[in-house]
């Protein structure tokens, strides 16, 4: 069996998507929750901390699955703007790590994740018309970031 540039090409890109996606995944490797996570008040819905690891490995996996989808249907000249799109919220994604763990700031973080959930829905609206199969893959990404940005806004009410 041969492998052509046809045939290597897809894989290739969604290799990229994952590596991508897994890079602002990094982030977490880098922020880790630590003794001050340890020492915030958390309601009893908090989820224990095992439960986080496979979630958002599996929510990048899907991330990366509904670019790669998308990217199928033209790549970057035709989808500009739904990777744009794309992009600004996996930056934001990124970028909340650093803010509640790193810089202990829960309430600036509260404000980036509603700014990511708006990314989100944005996203998915723009990836829609172009693979439906990839918006879908978007929306438990969406349930996820909503409970977490709950979550969010509760340990920064409860620890002023």
């Amino acid at each position: 069996m041969t492998i052509n540039n046809t045939s290597i090409r897809p894989l290739l890109a969604l290799a990229g998507w994952v590596l991508l996606c897994f890079a602002a995944a990094a982030m977490g490797a880098l922020f880790m929750p630590g003794e001050w996570y340890d020492s915030l008040r958390k309601p009893s819905w908090n989820p224990p901390g095992w439960i986080f690891g496979p979630v958002w490995t599996a929510l990048y996996a899907m991330l990366a699955v509904a670019a790669w989808l998308v990217w199928r249907k033209g790549g970057w000249g035709r989808q500009r703007r739904p990777f744009l799109i794309f992009l600004a919220q996996l930056t934001l994604n990124a970028l909340w790590t650093p803010l509640f763990f790193g810089l202990h700031l829960p309430g600036l973080a509260f404000a980036e994740i509603l700014l990511l959930w708006l990314a989100i829905v944005t996203t998915l609206a723009a990836f829609w018309p172009v693979s439906r199969p990839a918006a879908w893959l978007l929306v438990p990404y969406l349930a996820w970031v909503s409970f977490a940005a709950t979550l969010n806004f509760t340990l920064w009410r409860l620890n002023p």
